[in-house]
């Protein structure tokens, strides 16, 4: 985040929002956020819906830099980060390999396992699987569990089965977008999200809400939902969540923005749930409610994002010099 472009430096911007995801409305009010903070900005910008116009080379032949505002299938699981990879399309956020790890949560959580990242213990059942086979798995987490979606956001077809007689309700619910379902230990304590940039830690936040844990409704229309930026908890709980949050993210791969959420338990240690490699920047975000307590405006943010991606392309191609510094080389693949 310290090394940046003159700040005359304007860009081309692609916002990549909307896609065909359950998260297609979030997405695109990401991307218009995004939109409007880059244009005050003085930045050039065209939205981009994918579901409605395929991303081809030619829509990106006077564009600098994508910025990737796409929650779901094909924005986060790798596939719109391959597309644009094969194109030669500067992006912003995590590459290809490091989103497709991220998206699934089984993955992530062997990732973890490898790194020494604490995360709650988890078993994987299918759709195909029968009723008495997923009672057995539940049985090795014990209740109360989490029954969750391997490749979803929003916390969507997320439940807390606190006994054997809801996880048939549980894994229906699941089951409407994943073939796969996570049982998860549910840690007893405190909810938390950690920003990023890079390696940079942002401000930290506990969330709370009198719904049983942050789900949808808590994230986006509840107002009763919380964010504090002050902690009851010891200076060293709290810097054992930033710890393990950074080392969640580095087993990852992440680059640019990203959140990791966790929980902390009732003995004060830490516990990664998943790792987002591209959060939300709508107005109810948590990303850029970090930033601003740390006075950074959605608009740098974003701004900074973009600058990080330029100079890693920078530093992979030679080629890449002049005041717009993707121009020549769009020329040349035109």
């Amino acid at each position: 985040m310290r090394t940046k472009f003159p700040q005359s430096q304007t860009y081309r911007v692609a916002v990549l929002c909307g896609g065909d995801s359950d998260e297609r409305a979030i997405s695109r009010e990401s991307g218009r956020c995004v939109a409007e903070a880059l244009r005050e900005r003085g930045h050039e910008v065209t939205l981009i819906d994918p579901a409605a116009t395929p991303p081809e080379a030619a829509l990106f032949r006077d564009v600098d830099v994508a910025f990737l505002a796409l929650h779901g299938r094909n924005g986060e699981d790798g596939t719109i980060q391959s597309v644009l990879d094969r194109m030669g399309v500067v992006f912003t956020g995590s590459g290809a390999e490091a989103s497709r790890l991220a998206f699934s949560k089984s993955a992530s959580k062997e990732r973890f396992f490898q790194c020494g990242v604490p995360t709650p213990v988890y078993v994987l059942v299918n759709e195909t699987d029968g009723g008495q086979r997923c009672r057995e798995m539940a049985d090795r987490i014990g209740f109360p569990l989490v029954v969750k979606p391997d490749s979803q956001g929003s916390s969507l077809g997320v439940s807390i089965v606190r006994s054997a007689d809801a996880l048939s309700a549980a894994l229906e619910r699941c089951f409407r977008y994943d073939s796969f379902a996570l049982f998860e230990r549910a840690v007893a304590g405190t909810e938390w999200t950690l920003p990023l940039f890079d390696d940079e830690p942002l401000p930290l936040i506990q969330i709370s809400t009198p719904r049983e844990f942050f789900d949808f409704t808590a994230k986006y229309e509840d107002p009763a939902t919380e964010y504090h930026f002050e902690f009851a908890e010891s200076r060293a709980a709290v810097a054992s969540l930033v710890d393990a949050g950074r080392r969640a993210a580095q087993a990852i791969g992440t680059k640019g923005l990203a959140r990791v959420d966790l929980r902390l338990d009732q003995e004060g240690r830490p516990w990664v749930l998943e790792v987002n490699t591209i959060p939300g920047l709508t107005e109810h975000s948590l990303l850029p409610k970090a930033a601003a307590q740390s006075g950074i405006s959605l608009g740098e943010l974003c701004e900074r994002s973009l600058e990080r991606s330029l100079i890693a392309a920078q530093s992979r191609r030679s080629i890449l010099q002049g005041p717009h510094r993707l121009r020549a080389w769009h020329a040349e693949r035109a």
